[in-house]
């Protein structure tokens, strides 16, 4: 069931699968940030396991929307869960590259359809589920 959760100037949000996993489509960037960070954080408190954000329609046009990712991830392990980015888009994979992201958030290479995510190759869940220099 996907129902809109939340549209601002230039991005949407929708619930896929209520507490577990949300799609943004548009910009993440200094203006929608706000609102976003707070409807994102909503949906993590109303579930439970990892939580899927479907991001192949995403933008992260500056650093603030790759803050709403890394803030989600440490909200997401205070509440002993796991922040998992489904389909990034190639500028957002390079971007988590060159920031090095790629070794603290979970990704998939695909839908989260049925059972546990595909991890991405080389990825292990440890380096993923922790910020370098922080306790596990």
């Amino acid at each position: 069931m996907t129902a809109v959760a939340w549209t601002g100037p230039g991005i949407e949000l929708f619930v896929d699968s209520p507490g577990r996993e949300a799609t943004i489509r548009g910009q993440l960037g200094v203006s929608t940030v706000p609102e976003l960070r707070a409807q994102l954080q909503r949906i993590l408190a109303a579930g439970e396991g990892d939580l899927v954000l479907h991001l192949r329609e995403a933008e992260v046009a500056d650093a603030t929307g790759l803050g709403v990712l890394v803030g989600l991830h440490q909200r997401a392990r205070r509440q002993n869960r796991r922040l998992v980015i489904a389909e990034a888009s190639e500028r957002l994979e390079r971007l988590m590259r060159i920031t090095r992201l790629h070794l603290v958030l979970a990704r998939v290479e695909g839908l989260h359809v049925a059972g546990p995510p595909r991890l991405q190759a080389g990825a292990s869940i440890a380096a993923m589920s922790s910020i370098p220099g922080q306790p596990r």
